[in-house]
């Protein structure tokens, strides 16, 4: 996002991709219609307090926020470290507790473009079979799942898991408008689905009592079934913390509960 347009503009492009009117936001923010109309046309001059009042009402990302300080006149508030920085090691302990504390189950980190963080052993040993160059970093997760070459062809239930991930990503897009997101949807489309003679039955929302979205995966000796689920970290003021997820992926049944138990155990 140009950092050269007025803050007033900036302000109108995000109320608009919220689908809210100046009365919506005026009435979120607790300041008058009119001021807002001022501030959005340029006629009046929000201060720094004002630009993040009204920055946390539209839900905008930390990354966008220091955008609007910035044109707005202001300096930028929001730090963005590498998780290796001694300022994010008590949150890169956080990371690696939970991910090893979710074995012998999957679990990985994800930053805001699906690019892996880290990922636990149980992960790992699921990644058979897949091309070398998906692997090699940065590695983008929602490629790695939905490229022929990757666990695609191992997706028994590829169809309903595709369109999960995909509208995940346009919600995603829809709320960050990050123009890398976009590519990454295009070219996440553009990956035929693949068939295979044999593959089991696809599994549907229906089998899981119709909650969730199962994701499973043929494996040696059967069919993996899981669930997944997506942690943030609460109120962060950083960055790069701000955009982090964890997903972490639970059995769906006695049968892959068992699986995993035997693929962690030591090989001879």
């Amino acid at each position: 996002m140009n950092t050269a347009r007025p803050i007033g503009d900036h302000l109108r492009a995000w109320r608009q991709r919220r689908r809210m009117s100046q009365l919506d936001l005026a009435s979120e923010a607790e300041i008058s219609t009119r001021h807002l109309s001022f501030v959005e046309s340029g006629r009046a001059h929000p201060s720094r307090d004002m630009v993040l009042h009204l920055a946390e009402r539209l839900e905008i990302p930390l990354r966008d926020r220091n955008v609007l300080l910035v044109s707005a006149g202001f300096a930028p508030v929001f730090p963005e470290r590498q998780l290796e920085d001694p300022a994010l090691q008590s949150a890169r302990r956080a990371i690696d507790l939970v991910l090893a504390g979710h074995e012998p189950y999957p679990a990985l980190a994800v930053d805001r473009h699906w690019q892996l963080v880290a990922a636990n052993a149980a992960l790992r040993r699921l990644l058979v079979g897949i091309s070398a160059k998906l692997l090699t970093p940065p590695v983008n997760v929602l490629r790695l799942s939905l490229h022929p070459d990757g666990l695609a062809p191992r997706i028994a239930n590829l169809a309903q898991w595709r369109q999960h991930l995909l509208d995940r990503l346009r919600r995603q897009l829809d709320l960050s408008a990050d123009p890398v997101l976009s590519e990454l949807i295009a070219e996440l489309r553009a990956y035929p689905a693949p068939t295979r003679p044999g593959r089991p039955r696809e599994t549907s929302p229906a089998d899981f009592g119709g909650v969730v979205v199962p994701f499973s995966l043929v494996a040696e000796g059967g069919v993996l079934s899981f669930f997944s689920t997506t942690t943030v970290f609460g109120t962060p003021l950083d960055i790069t913390l701000a955009e982090l997820a964890l997903e972490a992926f639970f059995p769906a049944d006695a049968a892959t509960v068992e699986a995993l138990r035997h693929l962690a155990k030591p090989q001879d």
